[in-house]
């Protein structure tokens, strides 16, 4: 069975047994030495899969992490695991920060079952980076994650390429990141090569204005431009038997009709829901009344709901709880005015805080 095959089986896995998989031990037996092993490591043999690896650290003698992997002798990765209902921060990996530093790998894994976040020291030597240069979650498996973790199989691991692709993601992160942050509030630097580029008159207050006004219109067209195809093509709707079809769903009024307003919305709040989670988990799910937004494309996670059908005005619905509260915007741009507030909906949503 190929890497692909495995790791599907272990989601659907996770998802009939969720409910029993809260306690550490439980995340380790049932999905991690699963993943492991879907990686080529016989976690049966304690001379390559080492349970509870000790290594004295500094002052702290006997401190343990779950595992260490080893490749003819010599420890590739460590692994550190909590339970599947915690949301991974950087606050979990403290026993990995302080083995990075005393033993010679230079690749470490911090997972809960569910989501898998893999360091590496791109910034200093011997020192673990503060952030993760790849995550991979069981939930939302994509053929660009599984083409990455092949390269972290028992056959193909090489310390040195992995840095090497480690640095590149990292870097394209960082890029992604700063082009997002870019567009949603173009700062005077990029406004003013804008300018420069298609306005040879004096850069005013105004004019720096209406510019940076036009540069984030323009990219949401630019995106809509570009996806559009695709994204059409991923809202199409399965029928009972599993055919597809672009017909728009029915309900008790009639036809639901998505606007493409509302297509440059749902890409819009994906793009900024992404900063926190992987885009495929953000679905939209129209209706006669408003356009959902959803994590998970479950009805009880609600992120956003768009407004447009209104001719007089529109809305985002924003959530607070079980609340909606309903900001007026003049179209899908706006969106961006209260990424903030967006961001905050996801964070409460992955915790678990948010009410259903």
């Amino acid at each position: 069975m190929d890497l692909e095959l495995k790791l599907a089986e272990l989601a659907k896995t996770a998802q009939q047994h969720r409910e029993v998989l809260l306690t550490e031990e439980a995340a380790k037996t049932a999905l991690v030495m699963p993943f492991l092993q879907a990686l080529g490591y016989n976690v049966f043999n304690p001379a390559e899969v080492v349970p509870e690896f000790t290594a004295d650290v500094g002052i702290k003698k006997g401190e343990k992490v779950d595992y260490a992997i080893c490749i003819d002798g010599k420890v590739e990765m460590l692994v550190e695991c909590k339970p599947a209902g915690v949301v991974l921060d950087v606050s979990h990996a403290a026993q990995l920060f302080r083995y990075f530093g005393v033993t010679e790998t230079r690749v470490a894994l911090l997972t809960n079952g569910l989501v898998y976040k893999f360091f590496s020291d791109t910034v200093k030597p011997n020192r673990m980076d503060d952030q993760p240069f790849f995550t991979f979650e069981l939930d939302a498996i994509r053929k660009q994650d599984v083409m990455t973790l092949a390269r972290f199989t028992r056959h193909a691991f090489s310390v040195d390429r992995i840095v090497e692709l480690a640095a590149m993601l990292k870097n394209e992160l960082l890029v992604y990141q700063a082009l997002a942050d870019e567009f949603a509030k173009p700062s005077d630097q990029f406004v003013r090569m804008i300018a420069t580029r298609i306005s040879a008159g004096r850069l005013t207050v105004a004019v720096r204005d209406g510019i940076r006004a036009l540069i984030t219109a323009s990219v949401a067209n630019l995106i809509r431009d570009r996806v559009t195809e695709r994204l059409t093509s991923a809202l199409t709707v399965a029928d009972p038997v599993g055919r597809e079809t672009t017909e728009a769903p029915v309900d008790a009024g009639g036809p639901v009709v998505t606007t493409q307003d509302e297509i440059d919305g749902f890409q819009i709040v994906r793009a900024i829901a992404s900063r926190l989670v992987n885009p495929t988990r953000i679905v939209m799910r129209d209706a006669q009344t408003y356009c959902a937004i959803l994590l998970d494309d479950n009805n009880r996670r609600p992120i956003v709901r768009l407004r447009f059908n209104s001719p007089t005005a529109r809305y985002l619905g924003l959530f607070s709880g079980k609340d909606e509260v309903r900001e007026k915007v003049s179209g899908p741009v706006d969106i961006y005015r209260h990424d903030a507030a967006i961001l905050k909906r996801v964070t409460e949503l992955l915790a678990g805080s948010a009410p259903g």
